[in-house]
Formats: C-alpha cells, structure tokens, sequence
C-alpha cells in the first residue's frame, strides 16, 4: 500500500469518526466549546491533554494490596520472641515514699475516737486524723440506736434501691434531711465519694458544658470524666475568671444548639480549706443561664449558725442550688451520702444515678445513725460552738511556728497547713507527720492522686490537722505543741 491509499483510510477513518461524534446529543455544543476556549491558549491545551493522559494512566494501572502478607515463623523463632516480649506494667511501681508510707501506714486496734490505740505499736495517741468533728462515734443514744436497728432490721439491704433494697428508714433518713436543710426532696446513697461522682453525670451527658474549678475534689473530677460532657475550667476561687469562662462559652455557643450548662465546685474545698463565695456564684449562674452543683462534703453540718452549710452560712436560698450534695460519712460519723435538690431532680437519680440504681441501698443501721446524728448537731448547738472555739485554739497553736502556714479557712475545723520554703515537697509532710507521731500525735498528709494533666490546680502540699469536741483544751495545747517541734526538727535536718 503506496501513501496515497495510507492517507485515503485515514481520511476515511476520521471521517466516519466525527460522523459518528456528531450524532452525539450535544457534541456540536462540545466542539464550539473547545474551538473557542482553546484556539488562542496552546498552553492550557497542553497542560489538560497531560492531565487527561495521567487520568488515563492512573485508571489503567496495576493495583497494589496494602495489607502486609504474614510472615511464616517456624516454632522456635515464636518462643524466642515470646521469652523477648516485656509486658507493660498493670500498675507503675511504689515510689520510694509510697513504699515507706505503706510499711509505716497506722493501724488502729479497738473504737476511733480521740485517743487511739495503735496495732503496730501497741501506743495510744492523741487522734487529729479523724474527721470526728462532734464525737459522735461515741455518742452513747447513738450506738444504742445502731444496735436495735441492727437487731431489728440485720447488717445490710442485700440489692440496689431499686430492686427491694428501699427500706422504711431510708425514706425516714431523706425526709430528716431535706426538713433539715429546707429543700423538697432528698435521695441517699449507699458511698459519699461515689454519691456527687454519679450525680454529674445523670444529668451533664456528652456534648453539654460544665464549667468546674480547677481545685476540685477526685471525686468530681471522676464525676466529670465519666460524663463525657464538654470541660471548660476556672482558676481556683476566681470568680473573675469564671465569669471570663461563661462569657467565652456564650460567645462559642451562640449559633450552636442549645445544652446543658452546669456550674460545678465545692463548699469547703477538699484539696485547699477554703470557701466559695456562693453569692457571687448564684448571680453568675443566673445572669449566664447556668445550673449549679455543689459539694459539700466537707461543709455540710460544720458551716453555717445551726450547721446547715455554705447556703446558711453565706445566706443563700437553698433553692438557688439546683444539686446540692453532702456526705454521711464525715460529720455525721456514718456512711453514704446524699443529693438534695427539687422533686424532679431527686426522682431522675432514682431511675438515672448509676451509684443509685446499681449499688446495694445503705445498710439501715448507718442511715438510721446518720439522721440520729443530725438530730444531735440540731438540738444542740454548743457542739458547733465548741468545734469552732477549739479550731480557733488549735489554729493559733500552729500560727506560732514562723514555718507553718496555715492555707484553709478559719471556719474550717479541717486545719490545712504547709511548711514554708517547701510548699510542693510532699517528702516534707510526710516527715512531718511520722515525727508528730512519734511524739504521740496522729496527724495526716492531704495525699494527691497522681494525674499527668495540668488542667487540676490542687495547691501546696498539706498536712490535716482535725480537731474534736471529744478533745480537751489541753490535748490541743499539748497537740500544738507537738506538731511545732515537729516541723522545728524537720526543718533543722534540712539546713
């Protein structure tokens, strides 16, 4: 085949082809397209001719598995590999002061009280470890009322509230403690530490807010965790930067979907004594539309003229805290805890508060004993003026050391006091604490859970110093006195 005929079929073959083009729907539209677009721009032909070309290309070419082929390994390469592998540890190793701790930790023998005899050394000593503020563990109406529930209803409820754990005195002990504090409605549960852990998170669900204070307690910081809810923090006891806080999150909010937003934080705060200033907190929480829930563990019973905590004390309307949670097991000298609030939102913990629904209901001679104890604390009001006339005393006691400073609140009967120049040594505490009972004077180091976050503030490192009505004058003085050369020694081995 000569030139001529080559060309004649191509010309033929590219005929037939736009023949055929051109019966396409659309095709002339293409082609004016084209002509216009590309008739005076060779480069951008060019650029999207090599385009096409690579689209093509990357279409046709070969796949390739990403998956990793196993690899055979004979029985012997398989056991040297096993003898090799180190497991992670379940837990990190005992510190060589939480070792030292834990061989020196004090055993009690026989009842806590204010003096107690110690199984390791067979010693009595002055108890200032014990959150025994009234002494009600010895209060004798108090064990006789124990004893006959005990015989009247046996050791514990045997299954969770909801499931025929309610008993009789239970609903008793609610209805005391909401007349007490003059809230609708009260729910007990069966642990304090696991009662504001499970109030959080039966309310604040994932993708609602809370604000919480940096300073807050373990258990709230579980509470918040287990909740999965959206964490926005404030420095400890600032109400400025709260309030800087809620305004943020009214500005990220705003064309959001409208959450839950909850105010969390302490009465008498666990890991530093002192006081929130709950008016401030109410007038926040109602000009930003915020609820509020507070812990008061450590205030319940001890703050306020008749002991009905911060509300009382600060002269707040209970009612302007939605979840007010206190424990049994601190001032009361019993277990368990309880949440306080409106009908509503004590009938959704019943059917919602995990602790609630899935723990076995508080023994009925604890429940029993906490509302006797309450009882007590209300007709008698010489017991508060008594705890706060010897927190006063043993205060000034440990003022008059040049290297103690004393960091909670003078309302508070849970003294917390660090050594000065050494405020995050907790080796220093813990020195402090085994030469004071050595001299005969148990007193404890405030521990810290050990969390490598940085959005906690806890404070200096403490020691807790707990003063009882069960005490004398005397044994304060004597305590006093003690605790100040303790730290007198301990700081002498350091110059």
């Amino acid at each position: 085949m000569d030139l001529a005929d080559t060309m004649k079929a191509v010309n033929h073959t590219f005929q037939d082809v736009s023949y055929q083009f051109k019966r396409l729907p659309g095709s002339s539209i293409l082609l004016r397209y084209i002509k216009n677009s590309y008739q005076n721009d060779p480069i951008r032909s060019i650029v999207e001719l090599c385009l096409l070309l690579f689209a093509v290309r990357y279409l046709l070419a070969p796949r390739y598995s990403t998956k990793q082929k196993p690899v055979d390994l004979t029985e012997r390469e398989i056991d040297e590999l096993v003898e090799e592998w180190t497991p992670e540890p379940l837990v990190s190793p005992l510190t060589e002061l939480e070792a030292l701790e834990e061989e020196r930790r004090p055993i009690i023998t026989g009842p806590t009280g204010p003096k107690v005899k110690l199984l390791n050394s067979g010693r009595t000593v002055t108890n200032m470890a014990s959150m025994n503020y009234y002494n009600l563990i010895n209060n004798d109406l108090v064990k006789e009322r124990a004893v006959q529930i005990l015989r009247n209803y046996g050791v514990g409820a045997c299954g969770p509230p909801n499931f025929y754990g309610t008993q009789d005195v239970h609903m008793d002990t609610e209805k005391e403690i909401a007349r007490f504090l003059g809230v609708p409605a009260v729910i007990v549960y069966a642990q304090s530490f696991s009662t504001i852990s499970s109030v959080i998170p039966a309310f604040s669900k994932r993708g609602d807010i809370i604000v919480a204070d940096r300073a807050c307690n373990f258990a709230i910081q579980r509470g918040i965790q287990i909740s999965r809810s959206i964490i926005r923090w404030y420095n400890h006891n600032d109400m400025e930067d709260l309030e800087r806080v809620l305004a943020q999150v009214q500005r990220e909010q705003k064309r959001k979907p409208l959450t839950r937003r909850f105010i969390v934080t302490e009465g008498l705060f666990e890991t530093t004594g002192t006081i929130s200033d709950l008016p401030k907190l109410v007038e926040l929480k109602l000009k930003y539309k915020y609820r509020l829930i507070l812990d008061e563990t450590h205030s319940f019973g001890i703050l306020g003229r008749t002991g009905r905590g911060l509300t009382e004390h600060q002269n707040v309307d209970p009612s302007n805290v939605e979840m007010l949670v206190g424990s049994l097991a601190h001032t009361l000298c019993a277990g368990g805890g309880f949440c306080a609030g409106s009908n509503e939102v004590v009938e959704h913990q019943r059917i919602s508060s995990g602790s609630y629904v899935f723990s076995a209901a508080l023994p009925a001679m604890l429940s029993v004993a906490a509302a006797e104890c309450l009882k007590l604390i209300e007709g008698n009001p010489d017991l508060l003026l008594t705890l706060r006339d010897y927190t006063k005393t043993m205060r000034s006691q440990l003022e008059r050391s040049e290297h103690i400073i004393v960091t909670s609140a003078p309302e508070n009967p849970r003294i917390l006091f660090t050594v000065k120049g050494y405020e995050h040594d907790e080796r220093v505490m813990a020195e402090v604490v085994d030469e004071a009972l050595t001299a005969g004077v148990l007193i404890s180091r405030a521990k810290k859970v050990a969390d490598s976050s940085k959005e906690w503030q806890y404070g200096p490192e403490v020691v807790m110093v707990t003063p009882s009505v069960g005490h004398t004058k005397k044994d304060l003085e004597a305590a006093g006195s003690v605790i100040r050369k303790a730290v007198g020694k301990v700081m002498s081995r350091r110059k």
